[in-house]
């Protein structure tokens, strides 16, 4: 199979069927052979039945179905366990990204040996102030964090190489960071290629501004991870001794003071630099300690399943 074509969607009733239609057109033109996966991540309206209705009439297609709202990156993460194509297509279901583009995608995977190839919606059909000057401060400090320079990591038009979708492991809402998960799992030849982004048809979009509050503290997960997720006592225990370090310091100093140099003077108790010392020590053994159970749980943690499939047709 050439191409699996990945589709999380949250109460898309209206676009569906014309999602379908356009994908299954640009497949047929290109002779190219695919799967359509659409993943319902607990809809409420009629998604779940437009997408039976089309496995009904297209074998090409499947479908999963949440038992409620995990999240996108759950769903993406539902898809790829289920892609058997050599190279995986995800895109958004509210018709903004465009299916035309997916053979160009298709090639620069296959032809110039991309591992990942992700969209760059360089002319935007949304808000200014709430959404297209958020997403550059956002942008900005992705690349700089992360070290992968794309102009728009949140764009849900990507392409993958088979082995990348099956090696990473997107979770939480790391959806938004996927060619960061893609570079630390040692796939580094990642592309970029300006798409066409399409205004709404119809509804309303699924995510407010929060989702810029929370990308800002999933990049410093991120970031965490990258560097310290395989060793995380190497960021809390270097930190730990730092801590501890500085108020045994201030501790020796007061002692040596109180000794030999001022025995007449003031009860240590009853000086400041005595709390200082104190607070500072008793912070260092808690990154101390914290980096301990860290290296714990990286020993003994356990692959959970992170969501729940209520159905699955077609598989």
């Amino acid at each position: 199979m050439n191409i699996s074509v990945v589709i999380p969607l949250l109460n898309e009733e209206e676009s569906l069927t014309e999602l379908h239609d356009w994908v299954k057109r640009v497949m047929d033109t290109h002779k190219l052979s695919y799967e359509i996966i659409f993943i319902d991540d607990g809809s409420t309206d009629g998604s779940w039945e437009i997408i039976s209705n089309l496995v009904s009439k297209n074998k090409a297609v499947k479908g999963i179905r949440f038992s409620k709202n995990f999240g996108k990156s759950q769903a993406l993460h539902a898809g790829f366990e289920k892609a058997q194509g050599d190279v995986i297509i995800t895109m958004d279901a509210d018709l903004q990204d465009n299916p035309d583009e997916i053979p160009e995608l298709f090639e620069m995977i296959t032809k110039d040996n991309y591992d990942l190839v992700s969209g760059w919606k360089k002319v935007r059909y949304d808000a200014i102030l709430t959404k297209n000057l958020p997403s550059k401060l956002f942008n900005w400090a992705a690349r700089k964090t992360s070290g992968v320079h794309l102009h728009d990591f949140n764009c849900g038009l990507k392409a993958y190489k088979k082995s990348v979708v099956k090696t990473i492991d997107v979770h939480g809402e790391m959806h938004r960071y996927i060619p960061v998960l893609t570079k630390n799992a040692g796939y580094t030849n990642i592309g970029e290629k300006v798409v066409q982004h399409q205004a709404r048809k119809y509804g309303v979009t699924k995510f407010g501004m929060n989702r810029f509050i929370y990308g800002f503290l999933d990049l410093i997960t991120i970031w965490f991870i990258s560097r310290f997720a395989r060793r995380p006592m190497h960021l809390f225990g270097a930190l730990g001794v730092l801590m501890f370090a500085v108020g045994f310091g201030f501790s020796l100093y007061l002692g040596i003071d109180k000794l030999f140099l001022n025995p007449a003077g003031r009860l240590i108790t009853q000086r400041p630099p005595f709390y200082i010392a104190l607070v500072t020590m008793i912070i260092g053994t808690q990154f101390f300690v914290a980096g301990f159970l860290g290296e714990l749980i990286l020993r003994t943690k356990q692959n959970r399943k992170r969501y729940l499939i209520q159905n699955e047709l077609n598989f």
